[in-house]
């Protein structure tokens, strides 16, 4: 287990995956908004503790999540949400087209079954809908964008603080497998759509954070060129 965070810019942290908890851990982003937290993905489920104490060690007030947005449906991404949900009242997020296997605990579209592990059936409180919703917290807006193709339902959002447009993208270079749905011709235009907003850091979901925006672009442009 390791032990760790990061602040990547003001309020914006990673608090799991990669150096932060567990190699099984997809990357966990925490947002600072003014007390009110907000986390993007929840890793594999048996970190989620140790998510708890990356963020205590923030120095942050720390009396719980307000919501956890699951970027799409995989065990790596939403193992801990059922811990955040039961412990701290979390509001559990994700877009209508992931929500089915979550809701069910559908062992194959989770993907649980290639970590030898089974998902519960769990609540969502929200489902996103459409191409792009906005959540808003005081005069911050957070984006959420429908971008599929990993999976009908994978997001990823936005946000623009201090100048710099912060995206977090999980799960760009796939994989893209029968079992998920998955669709590379919608993934294109997703990744065409990722490219327009011309991020100057990218949160990825394995692989790092890359800054500033010509590393982006640069990042997802490699996958595009082997498709």
């Amino acid at each position: 287990m390791k032990n760790g965070s990061e602040e990547i810019i003001r309020g914006v942290y990673l608090v799991g995956g990669m150096n932060a908890t567990n190699t099984e851990d997809a990357a966990a982003y925490l947002i600072d908004f003014a007390g009110d937290l907000v986390l993007i993905d929840s890793g594999a489920g048996k970190s989620a503790t140790q998510i708890v104490r990356n963020i205590e060690m923030l120095g942050l007030e720390f009396s719980g999540i307000s919501q956890l947005i699951l970027t799409h449906c995989h065990i790596d991404h939403i193992g801990a949400a059922p811990f955040f949900q039961k412990y701290y009242n979390t509001e559990i997020i994700i877009h209508e087209l992931d929500a089915s296997p979550v809701e069910t605990g559908d062992s194959i579209k989770t993907a649980a079954n290639w970590y030898d592990t089974t998902f519960p059936p769990t609540k969502i409180d929200r489902k996103l809908q459409g191409k792009h919703e906005v959540l808003k917290f005081g005069d911050e807006e957070l984006h959420c964008l429908h971008t599929p193709g990993h999976t009908p339902g994978s997001i990823s959002l936005y946000l623009d603080r201090d100048g710099k447009r912060v995206l977090f993208g999980q799960d760009i270079h796939g994989p893209f497998n029968k079992a998920f749905d998955s669709n590379i011709e919608d993934w294109k235009k997703s990744m065409q759509l990722l490219l327009n907003l011309n991020a100057d850091i990218l949160c990825e979901g394995h692989f790092g954070i890359f800054q500033p925006k010509e590393r982006v672009r640069e990042y997802i442009e490699r996958y595009l060129e082997d498709y």
